[in-house]
């Protein structure tokens, strides 16, 4: 066996070779592996920026003219985009030279910036780094925690009355004075096991927490996240490159089944520095804190979910009184997402909730009836209103103003983005704001006071272009990116053709599939199908946007590449939908794809013995168990960082979509590609980083064995030290698309011949 895949992965990296050679050959309308990552097709991009005076102005990062390659900040006037420098970059030099500016912060009152810089990654995104401030009226720049090591500081912040800044130093949260830089260290027992003011890794990977620390307005108190990850399995993923001795890479991550961290909330009062632990109900390690939230200075809004995420309780808690009452109960048979998965939503946000009617009351998005709606809650009473009284699904919400509330829907189709309008009262009455010739999907970042917005666009026959506009009128203020140049580079192109249908199986599901044709498409002929799945509540892939290059590259060489989404995926199909997965991740999810797969090889230009499918993640997940369970339709796959078996994946995740597997663990197991390994009869090429956080290389090294125990011949490729995207540099993620291109085009031939 081991002789047999060495000479398969020798082939194929020859393969590989030739075919990477052969394509230079190609002419000019036509797409290769070097083309797309030579820099010849550059996309434009806008630049991040933080709106203040409520979103009248707003400052991003540009670089400077006077200094070459230097950092700077630029102010716009939102309303006629009139420019003027907010911090030169000659002001901003250090004895190390210019700093670069990774992310900036103002003062309540505007006269100072806080700089992010130097920064290094924790877990998934770089959030430790050094921090400094610039004083606007002394023109003075002075680095905040000096003393401490670089790159060491996380989520610096003000306090309003600019007097401190508060941020976390290896797991403890401290203050220190911005005139004097005395600093102080409010608590004392974080060292990696105990947390305090962050998180462990999976809060941050599930819940999309970094930042686990709040000063309320008047800074009087201070309310932090503690968790104790003691209990927390280590799992060690091995460094074999950088030295001839491996080293181990430990990372505190709890497994489905396994506790997680004890969480609790503590408030310092700034004054007598006491902590108090609010005392939540539930025990520490049987429930999730993930939101909490000051709504004024003596006033805490704190959000936590039972160990099966199917009941969210959101409390008060006022510090003056140590009054705790539970205001918000919301209860699932199946699961509760705390910011729902959307392709117009920020899953990596803040799980904050909205506050609304001058502070008395928060707005939420459930899916407690046959859509998503936005409920709004009194804070003092309980009492719920809805908001959107639509027989449609709330793809996201957006800013909520005085009297009204922007959000993402589209009634009409699931594969599409657009922005509405609503009255907090919930009084019915809607209005479409996008405008109709911005047809497919569309995104806004709104200004706070909902005047102004940055609004994204794009379609599968449209490039994503970039405005500034002015709400709710969406009158054109100034035109930030229009992607001409990308559009003139695409045009020396052959592009295919993109159409859109709904595929109904013989259950009577019907799934949303975008099919891109091949080049000079003939009906009348056969093609070879490349199926693109994800498949899991994360990803919605059937969109109308624009097509990857490799994308259009695959349809260019003569493949019918299919993107469909079956139930369990976000699409804007009704709570029952998305909800029927619940227990059934790699039962109910595979079998809507392969039935839907069925009926549309039934067209006549499909080759129904051609079929490849591919994915990524949950994407490679899913290719595993189509290729496993239904191989009378796929005949070739490739999975990349794919979940094999989902003991092995977090708690969180798992278990929010399957239940515990103490209770059921019959269905993670019905559920796990691996327990079908013995079914494989078609072509298979895994893909795995060994430096995988997310899924572990434990997962693709599972697999191997059970495929080898059963005798069954496929190709790996791991790439060391490597994380769950793999694509850490432009020759890497160069390499792996050669490697996939090159395993479908061997297995799956465009010319039958072949």
């Amino acid at each position: 066996m081991a002789s047999s895949t060495y000479f398969r992965l020798s082939l194929l990296l020859f393969l590989q070779f030739t075919f990477i050679t052969a394509q230079n050959t190609d002419t000019s309308q036509i797409l290769d592996i070097n083309r797309i990552y030579a820099g010849e097709f550059t996309p434009e991009f806008e630049r991040k920026i933080q709106w203040i005076d409520d979103g009248d102005a707003y400052v991003i990062i540009e670089k400077s003219a006077a200094i070459d390659g230097a950092d700077e900040l630029v102010r716009y006037e939102s309303k006629n985009q009139e420019k003027s420098v907010y911090v030169a970059a000659d002001n901003l030099v250090s004895d190390k030279g210019s700093l670069d500016i990774e992310s900036f912060t103002l003062s309540p009152d505007g006269t100072k910036v806080l700089i992010f810089t130097n920064s290094s990654r924790v877990w998934r995104s770089n959030t430790k780094g050094d921090y400094w401030v610039y004083d606007l009226p002394t023109r003075k720049l002075t680095q905040v925690g000096a003393s401490f090591k670089a790159s060491s500081l996380l989520f610096a912040k003000f306090s309003s009355d600019n007097k401190f800044l508060f941020y976390v130093h290896e797991f403890n949260v401290y203050r220190e004075n911005a005139e004097t830089h005395e600093v102080e260290q409010l608590t004392f027992d974080g060292n990696g096991d105990i947390i305090n003011g962050t998180f462990d890794w999976v809060y941050e990977e599930e819940f999309g927490k970094r930042d686990g620390f709040s000063v309320s307005p008047a800074n009087t108190n201070l309310a932090f996240w503690h968790l104790d990850a003691s209990d927390t399995g280590v799992f060690y993923m091995i460094n074999n490159t950088d030295s001839i001795y491996s080293k181990p890479i430990p990372v505190q991550y709890p497994k489905v089944g396994e506790q997680p961290s004890a969480a609790k909330i503590g408030v310092i009062d700034l004054v007598s520095k006491k902590t108090t632990w609010i005392p939540l109900e539930g025990g520490e390690r049987d429930n999730y804190i993930p939101g909490m939230q000051w709504v004024n200075d003596d006033l805490l809004l704190i959000q936590q979910m039972n160990r099966h995420q199917n009941t969210l309780m959101v409390w008060t808690y006022r510090p003056s009184t140590a009054a705790l009452k539970k205001v918000y109960t919301e209860k699932e048979k199946t699961y509760i997402e705390l910011n729902y998965p959307d392709i117009s939503s920020d899953s990596w946000g803040s799980n904050d909730l909205p506050i609304v009617d001058d502070g008395t009351a928060f707005i939420r998005m459930t899916e407690n009836d046959a859509w998503r709606h936005i409920y709004k809650v009194d804070i003092s009473t309980g009492i719920q209103t809805l908001v959107t009284p639509f027989d449609y699904d709330i793809a996201s919400m957006k800013v909520p103003t005085e009297k009204n509330v922007y959000y993402m829907a589209s009634p009409d189709n699931s594969m599409q983005r657009y922005l509405y309008q609503t009255d907090l009262r919930g009084k019915g009455k809607e209005k479409r704001v996008t405008p109709v010739q911005y047809s497919g999907v569309n995104n806004y970042n709104v200004s706070p006071n909902g005047a102004f917005a940055i609004h994204t666009h794009q379609s599968a026959a449209e490039l994503r272009t970039v405005r500034f506009i002015s709400l709710p009128d969406h009158t054109l203020i100034k035109t930030l990116v229009d992607n001409k140049n990308y559009q003139e580079q695409l045009s020396k192109l052959s592009l295919p053709e993109v159409i859109f249908k709904e595929v109904t199986t013989e259950e009577g599901i019907v799934m949303d599939a975008k099919i891109v044709l091949p080049l000079n498409f003939d009906k009348s002929k056969k093609y070879p199908v490349l199926f693109y799945v994800y498949g899991e509540p994360w990803g919605q892939v059937a969109t109308d946007t624009y097509n990857s290059l490799w994308t259009i590259m695959m349809a260019q060489k003569g493949y019918v590449v299919i993107a469909m989404d079956n139930r369990g995926t976000p699409c804007l199909k009704g709570s029952q939908w998305r909800k029927s997965i619940y227990r059934q991740i790699g039962r109910i999810n595979a079998s809507d794809q392969a039935l839907a797969a069925k009926e549309i090889l039934k067209l006549d230009y499909l080759d129904e013995d051609r079929t490849a499918v591919w994915g990524w993640s949950g994407g490679g997940t899913m290719t595993l168990n189509l290729l496993f369970k239904y191989p009378e339709i796929y005949k070739t796959g490739v999975a990349v960082a794919s979940v094999s078996n989902q003991l092995v994946y977090d708690n969180i995740y798992q278990e929010r979509y399957m239940g515990l597997p103490q209770e059921n663990m019959q269905d993670f197991i019905d559920g796990s590609p691996v327990t079908y390994a013995k079914n494989l009869k078609g072509n298979l090429l895994l893909i795995h980083g060994t430096a995988d956080d997310n899924v572990h290389y434990q997962s693709a090294e599972i697999l191997i064995n059970e495929l080898i125990k059963q005798n069954k011949p496929f190709q790996m490729m791991s790439y060391p030290n490597r994380s769950h995207s793999i694509r850490e540099g432009e020759n890497t993620t160069k390499h792996l698309f050669s490697l996939i291109t090159s395993y479908i085009l061997e297995h799956t031939p465009v010319n039958p011949a072949e």
